[in-house]
């Protein structure tokens, strides 16, 4: 983050969920988003990345942007400014639902009042990308905030990254952008 360029908002990405609660990456965005200067609005967006593996869903209360939103509150966040949304399984589908849900509306977001992705810094270039497709924001419209921790991602985020470049080229339609996501997930885990 450049010292002259604070955000005006917040969309904390989520990184997964264990079986007793947030993962060590979810809690460290979480901690990443408290330490930030104040800012109009925060969103937590993470669902239940386990949808996709046909696991159940989770109990009312416990997806994964509700416990963010829950540790990030236990902090000393301000409820008032916080939004969330719960219904994503992938980093497209947390811009996705952000955009369809409107929680970012109002906030008149540009390169005079950036909207700061918090997530990892080996996550950042991919969710720049994608808040570029969905949002329409690119460059200055955004400031990364990374989470300390977890200097993961390595050659599977490299070629998601990549893939997700050549799979959504030209495309801007929230329908299209996720059957392609779901081709190209398919498509990675059988190791084409």
């Amino acid at each position: 983050m450049a010292a002259d360029r604070v955000a005006a908002a917040l969309l904390v990405l989520g990184n997964g969920l264990t079986a007793s609660g947030l993962s060590a990456g979810s809690l460290a965005r979480v901690r990443a988003a408290v330490s930030y200067p104040y800012v109009e609005r925060v969103v937590f967006s993470g669902g239940w990345e386990q949808a996709r593996s046909g696991a159940a869903e989770p109990p009312p209360g416990c997806r994964e942007a509700d416990l963010m939103r829950a540790a990030a509150v236990s902090m000393g966040m301000n409820p008032d400014v916080v939004r969330i949304e719960c219904r994503s399984r992938s980093t497209l589908e947390n811009l996705l639902h952000v955009a369809q849900d409107g929680l970012l509306d109002g906030l008149r977001l540009g390169p005079g009042r950036p909207l700061g992705l918090v997530t990892h810094a080996w996550h950042l270039p991919r969710a720049r990308f994608l808040a570029g497709k969905v949002l329409g924001l690119r460059g200055a419209a955004l400031v990364d905030v990374p989470a300390s921790g977890l200097p993961r991602g390595g050659l599977f985020e490299y070629g998601v990254r990549a893939a997700s470049r050549v799979c959504f080229l030209g495309v801007r339609d929230p329908a299209v952008l996720l059957r392609r996501e779901r081709r190209m997930v398919t498509m990675l885990r059988r190791g084409v």
